[in-house]
């Protein structure tokens, strides 16, 4: 999480409900979705599913299976 100036927080709290981003995330929600962003970045590391090299459907699809196994097994 980026942290915030001082001053924009003091800004959000003086205004109540009608001040913008709330101060505080959900934790489960946040975990969940840093999950998703690191195995979107493990398979972007092999370079035919990063760029969508394949032509066909079917066959970029058992690349993506592929990779997710090796992913998987590597663990």
């Amino acid at each position: 999480m980026i942290s915030q100036p001082a001053d924009r927080a003091a800004n959000r709290k003086r205004r109540g409900s009608r001040g913008g981003r709330p101060p505080a995330f959900g934790r489960h929600a946040y975990k969940q979705r840093n999950t998703v962003e690191r195995c979107v970045n493990k398979l972007k590391q092999w370079r035919g599913l990063a760029t969508r090299y394949d032509k066909t459907a079917v066959i970029y699809l058992a690349a993506l299976h592929r990779a997710g196994i090796f992913i998987w097994s590597a663990r």
